[in-house]
């Protein structure tokens, strides 16, 4: 391991150890920690289909970003594959016999020298100094006609020479000619560099690899004297320069915000890690300024050489600094990475070096998210169904969703509102509804904006722009959730929302991948091949990541297939070679799965459309409205087989059904209006009226169906009063308090119970109509009219009671003289549905793998 003479040699190191380069952490190389910027995977797509012409051979756009980011001419810039290679070409360009360089530096300036036969004379930086370069002390060893070769800041102390000394030091020496190789000032904050006020005896190289993560590019530049630059030109090979590094190094000449987040970025982590560090007895840490840090092993019976190998087996790794000449196996140095891989490695030292583990934040409780290429591609399902998986193999799950915009809500036993996806995952692992599984709920109540509900309480209307600015605020609260429940639980089960691809909501995600990242849990990508172009759909959205939010996803998984899954072989090994990541599993199509669907898309998307009406099944028409809420209401009577449901909008499809059922809305307002429009109002009121049909409305349906609905908060409208549709004498207020509660009652007229929830802004007032429902201590609620036909309730979940809800379906049998069902038809019960999918879920994925990954 003495013989490296360069960090980063990860091929050496995955052959060393026997570990996938993904599982090696390696500190031996000085990159940037924020990896590449965001868009240099599409600036790489984008120049593939060059790639059959040459490279220009004079880098022009290059040349000329380099020019306008500088500030020189172009006859003054020298482009490089590296600027190593520019290293190798100056001594041979420039006419010296002597070469001096101020150790410990970069090897390969001593190797560039020496093989252009010049003499090598090294000046050693003194230890006790802390190997600070004394100017006046370089001054005196120089005698004119040589190349000095420095490093600002210093690899590997990280130590920055002071430039207005050595600018006129080089003024002074006009014999002399110096490198100053600044391929680490991107990092430094405030560093002056020698690009402003360069004295022509003076090259400045610049690496662009070390500050964009893009070391495997090759891609350095060099400022200098025109006669410097044609000089190099003459003996450096054509096409240095690939076509796609120019592009790269084009693109990125113009990011300086990047250089700027990297710089803050790697100054936190660099104070932190320094601090950690001079914690472990045995370690000098020397006060570097740039992306890595020198460090000095001060104990008997072990060298850098023993610990790295130690550390190695630990899968981290260190450069060892033996062979920079000034210093000896004493000394290592570690590059700067993110916060979590620093505590790795100070973690790693420790154990190599015998010491305890030091007493710091706990390992983060295991998780494993599922996010989506699209929405509705089943990941609440399959969150669920792994929910279940784990409390059956003897965990404590809880399941997580950051924020959920959905219209289907529910009300925990403490009155707060979250969306029901979390409390049939919940369910899953047999507890009870907690906010804390779904910190934000929005509420969509016009086509741009949304009740932002927090914790279980609504904390206002925003629109799109109002919540990108609070969003910060919101995701304060989802850690805090976050962290409260994985301190009680083994393993969280988080899910995302719609893809983590959206590159116009990435920049202020809380709920894909900086959740994924916040929680440290490998994701999980679901696709659903059902409906077409899920392969692609895996592919594209990796291309759109940035290389931090790739790292995170750790495989594939198909969902909603049907067919023979030997033929998706050749498909699998596409995307692995296109992503590095295998496709973990393929989860079936579940007909009838008996689970509450995760969101409208799929009410939207045809979920209770069934065909035409036959005679032999009690008729409910769903109306659809646009903004819809709660639709889960009707789940278990759509899985009950003598009852056929089916959503309608238009006026021409409300035939003559047994039952109209007007549900649940955000925009009470809005939604009737859309019911006046369409026509609906009339037909609805000609069933009911001729009693053709019965008339029910549930929360915002029972508010729709009364007389009048006044806003005076302007909470969903524009604060006036509107007619209701007239078929129950009730009149709603919408008032500011929002009610929120679980309830129970018995209905009056059949004298069974039902239990539900409540969520709603309307205080409705039914005069003398009779109440639908008895809650005891001479409590009643809802409203129907004399005769029955007519009814409504603000109670989400009536109808999940069974004997309710089968003498609710009797009652129209009975009316049209079909056998009336004696027995229960469905057990609205989700255990043996959470067991079932459990099972196939458990038979479909590589549950070895999916273990291992979340470290159980």
């Amino acid at each position: 391991m003495s013989t490296f003479s360069h960090g980063g040699n990860i091929t050496r190191l995955e052959r060393l150890t026997g570990m996938p380069a993904g599982r090696i952490l390696d500190f031996s190389a000085n990159i940037n920690p924020l990896g590449p910027p965001e868009w240099l995977r599409s600036v790489v797509s984008s120049t593939l289909e060059r790639i059959v012409h040459y490279p220009d051979p004079e880098c022009t756009a290059l040349v000329q970003a380099a020019s306008k980011r500088y500030g020189v001419r172009p006859e003054e810039i020298i482009t490089g594959n590296g600027s190593t290679e520019i290293i190798h070409l100056l001594p041979k360009a420039l006419n010296f016999a002597r070469a001096l360089i101020p150790v410990p530096s970069y090897a390969d300036y001593h190797a560039a020298v020496a093989s252009a036969g010049l003499t090598v004379k090294t000046l050693s930086l003194r230890e006790e100094e802390d190997f600070h370069l004394n100017v006046a002390r370089l001054a005196s060893e120089l005698n004119g006609g040589e190349i000095v070769f420095l490093c600002s800041p210093n690899n590997p102390t990280g130590l920055v020479f002071d430039a207005r000394s050595l600018r006129n030091l080089a003024k002074d020496r006009p014999d002399t000619f110096f490198v100053i190789d600044e391929a680490f000032a991107d990092f430094v904050e405030d560093m002056e560099s020698l690009t402003v006020d360069r004295p022509a005896n003076v090259a400045v190289l610049i690496s662009l690899t070390k500050i964009f993560a893009i070391p495997g590019l090759r891609l350095g530049i060099a400022l200098a004297s025109p006669g410097i630059v044609e000089a190099v030109k003459q003996i450096q090979p054509f096409w240095s320069v690939n076509a796609l590094a120019q592009t790269v190094g084009e693109a990125a000449l113009q990011d300086l915000d990047y250089i700027e987040r990297s710089r803050r970025f790697v100054s936190e982590r660099r104070e932190e890690l320094a601090t950690d560090l001079n914690t472990i007895p045995g370690l000098t840490v020397y006060p570097g300024t740039a992306n890595f840090l020198l460090i000095r092993i001060d104990r008997t019976g072990i060298d850098s050489i023993s610990l790295a190998e130690k550390t190695l087996r630990d899968g981290v790794a260190i450069r060892i600094c033996d062979n920079f000449e000034g210093l000896d196996k004493r000394f290592f140095r570690v590059a700067v990475r993110t916060g979590p891989e620093n505590r790795r490695l100070c973690e790693a030292l420790r154990r190599a070096l015998g010491i305890g583990a030091k007493a710091s934040r706990k390992r983060p409780t295991p998780a494993l998210m599922f996010q989506g290429t699209s929405s509705n591609a089943g990941k609440s399902v399959l969150t669920a169904a792994m929910c279940r998986i784990l409390l059956q193999d003897g965990l404590r799950p809880a399941p997580f969703k950051a924020q959920n915009m959905s219209l289907n809500s529910f009300v925990t036993l403490d009155g707060g509102e979250m969306g029901r996806a979390q409390v049939v995952q919940a369910q899953a692992c047999r507890l009870d509804p907690d906010v804390r599984m779904n910190p934000i709920l929005l509420k969509p109540n016009s086509d741009t904006g949304s009740q932002v509900i927090v914790m279980g309480r609504p904390v206002g209307n925003m629109d799109v722009g109002e919540y990108v600015k609070y969003k910060s605020t919101a995701f304060d609260a989802v850690k805090r959730a976050y962290d409260s429940l994985a301190d009680e639980y083994d393993v969280i089960v988080p899910e995302g929302a719609g893809s983590p691809g959206e590159v116009n909501l990435k920049h202020h995600d809380i709920v894909n991948m900086q959740m994924a990242r916040y929680a440290e849990a490998p994701v999980l990508l679901v696709g659903d091949i059902d409906r077409g172009g899920v392969y692609a759909s895996f592919i594209g959205t990796m291309e759109v990541l940035a290389e931090w939010e790739r790292a995170l996803v750790a495989g594939f998984v198909v969902n909603r297939f049907r067919g023979n899954k030997d033929l998706l072989g050749p498909a699998h090994e596409f995307v692995f070679r296109h992503t590095c990541r295998p496709v973990l599993g393929v989860v079936q199509y579940f007909q009838n799965l008996g689970l509450p669907e995760e969101d409208s898309v799929s009410f939207k998307g045809g979920l209770f459309d069934e065909g035409e009406y036959t005679g032999d099944r009690v008729e409910v028409a769903l109306i659809d409205l646009p903004h819809i809420s709660n639709f889960t209401d009707f789940d278990a009577l759509r899985l009950e087989p003598d009852v056929h449901v089916k959503r309608v909008k238009r006026a021409e499809d409300l035939n003559r059904p047994d039952v109209i059922v007007i549900p649940g809305s955000k925009n009470v307002p809005g939604d009737l209006k859309y019911l006046k429009e369409r026509g609906l109002d009339k037909r609805i009121r000609e069933l009911t009226m001729s009693g053709d049909a019965e008339l029910v409305g549930i929360c915002g349906g029972f508010q729709m169906i009364g007389a009048r609905i006044a806003d005076p908060h302007h909470l969903e409208s524009d604060g006036k009063t509107i007619d209701g549709l007239g078929l129950l004498d009730v009149t709603t207020v919408l008032a500011l308090e929002k009610t929120l509660t679980r309830a129970e009652a018995v209905h009056m007229e059949s004298g069974l119970t039902v239990r539900g929830y409540e969520i709603h802004h309307g205080v409705s007032d039914s005069g003398g109509i009779a109440p639908l429902l008895d809650h005891g201590n001479g409590i009643s609620s809802g409203a129907r009219s004399s005769d029955g036909r007519v009814w409504g309730t603000y109670m989400h979940g009536i109808f999940d009671a069974d004997e309710f809800r089968r003498w609710f379906v009797n009652r129209f049998k009975a009316r049209r003289g079909l056998p009336l069902g004696t027995e229960i038809g469905v057990r609205y019960d989700l255990e043996p549905a959470l067991d079932r999918l459990a099972e196939a879920v458990r038979g479909s994925l590589d549950m070895d793998f999916v273990y291992k990954l979340m470290r159980l």
